[in-house]
């Protein structure tokens, strides 16, 4: 899965625990992932899909915002369109919850 730089570090700390996604891609649950953040980069770590389910952006709740290594919701619609280039709320997302695991854990 690739990531951004200064989100990877929020999931190595275990401040990132979702992701919402735009592409049809679908991770499968139950799956482990390596967190890039280039696609031909060094893994930075892994994590397991725990729970994958659709969502408009602008349902996204205080502790959905928090379980994505933000504060506020207005700090993690600002990194949303840095990364996406706009906010539409009525946009269906696929959200992803994820747990970070050691490489040897399952």
């Amino acid at each position: 899965m690739l990531f951004k730089r200064h989100h990877i570090r929020k999931i190595l700390e275990d401040r990132k625990t979702q992701t919402r996604r735009t592409s049809r891609y679908k991770y499968k649950i139950g799956s482990r992932y390596s967190i890039r953040d280039r696609w031909f980069g060094e893994p930075q770590g892994h994590v397991i899909i725990k729970r994958r389910f659709e969502q408009r952006l602008g349902e996204i709740s205080l502790e959905d915002v928090r379980k994505e290594g933000y504060d506020s919701l207005e700090e993690f619609r600002k990194a949303w369109i840095e990364i996406n280039g706009s906010w539409d709320p009525e946009k269906i997302v696929t959200v992803y919850e994820f747990k970070r695991v050691k490489k040897k854990e399952k």
